[in-house]
């Protein structure tokens, strides 16, 4: 729609995250934040192996996560 900014970045995932994976982008953030302190690739790591996440989506929500920090 015009006037609409297109949501760029790691955000555009998060519709797909949440549908795939049927948990709020809040669940993953809690998930990260409860990992303690890691480097980007150890926690996309723990969101594949131990939530059986994608790499993409994984990625993204490791990205959104740290840019908050």
């Amino acid at each position: 729609m015009p006037g609409e900014e297109k949501v760029k970045g790691p955000a555009s995932y998060f519709p797909s995250i949440e549908k795939t994976y049927g948990k709020p982008i809040s669940h993953w953030m809690s998930v990260l934040q409860a990992a303690g302190p890691m480097k980007h690739m150890e926690y996309v790591a723990l969101l594949k192996s131990g939530h059986k996440l994608g790499h993409g989506h994984a990625n993204a929500l490791v990205a959104a996560f740290l840019a908050r920090k």
